[in-house]
């Protein structure tokens, strides 16, 4: 009974987190750094967006080493509607909207049920990292705007 209990209390600690990455359910970006709501103030250019930091040392961090948190980082500017999904990210081919998973609390579509498949099966910061390393971003990601 404690094991089903901590891995309960495990896994709705994931989904919490997995659920404030991007978005706090009103639209507020997240830090991609420390995953606490961001700073409108402490912002930093990136891949010709903006990404929004909690504070002066997440945006320290993020400077010093983009690559460190740049599945975050990507994933706030899709939360963000600073970029749209263009492609699958993982095979670069047309999406099909029936083909969808929910990640962090953004829809991203792909172009089969075995991409769908593959996103499906991991989770939270892994499934972040899987769908929106600079990679898969590349692949199946374009930024619109600049906030």
């Amino acid at each position: 009974m404690r094991q089903v209990l901590s891995i309960a209390a495990l896994l709705a600690v994931v989904a919490f987190v997995g659920q404030t990455v991007a978005a706090d359910g009103k639209g507020k970006a997240m830090c991609p750094v420390a995953g606490k709501p961001a700073n409108p103030n402490q912002t930093v250019d990136y891949k010709g967006g903006t990404v929004s930091l909690c504070c002066g040392n997440c945006k320290k961090a993020f400077t010093a080493n983009p690559a460190k948190f740049a599945a975050k980082a990507n994933l706030q500017l899709v939360a963000t509607k600073q970029a749209k999904q263009v492609k699958c990210p993982f095979a670069g081919k047309p999406v099909n909207p029936a083909q969808e998973v929910t990640v962090a609390g953004t829809k991203v579509q792909f172009c089969c049920g075995g991409c769908k498949g593959k996103a499906a099966k991991a989770t939270g910061d892994e499934q972040i990292k899987l769908i929106f390393n600079d990679k898969a971003f590349a692949k199946g990601f374009k930024v619109t705007k600049k906030d």
